[in-house]
């Protein structure tokens, strides 16, 4: 059976605009457990920030992370999937590109997210890492 990016998708993704400062971003993905959020101007994709990027493309370079915003930290090469896509070739593209996320816009607008995490909780949730995404983490 066929299965599609929305099949599998984190759907209501958590967005930022670019102005928003290092230590805002990192409080709400504190706050929602979360590894990503995306950067929208308006209802625009602009990127992608992951924890990573936050440390080292801003907290690596010494700023101030109550001043620094997500701008510069965020990756903005991003490749993207429909939500109606084939589930297969989301894979494709994180396996061309070596990513772990990609984005899921209808028509340009975010819509979700589809992360290796998903995809081990959907094709193999016995493995290890369908094990760590399903898990939550200790306060």
């Amino acid at each position: 059976m066929t299965q599609y990016v929305r099949d599998v998708m984190t759907g209501d993704p958590v967005t930022v605009e670019p102005l928003t400062s290092v230590t805002a971003v990192a409080r709400i993905m504190r706050d929602r457990d979360l590894g990503a959020v995306l950067v929208t101007e308006g209802d625009r994709l602009r990127g992608l920030v992951t924890d990573r990027d936050l440390v080292v493309r801003s907290l690596a370079e010494g700023g101030d992370p109550g001043q620094t915003t997500v701008a510069g930290a965020r990756s903005d090469d991003l490749v993207t999937v429909r939500p109606d896509e084939e589930l297969d070739r989301a894979v494709r593209l994180m396996r061309e590109h070596a990513v772990r996320r990609v984005p899921v816009v209808d028509h340009g607008h975010p819509v979700g997210i589809v992360s290796l995490g998903d995809l081990a909780m959907e094709r193999d949730p016995e493995s290890a890492l369908g094990d760590i995404s399903v898990a939550r983490p200790n306060p």
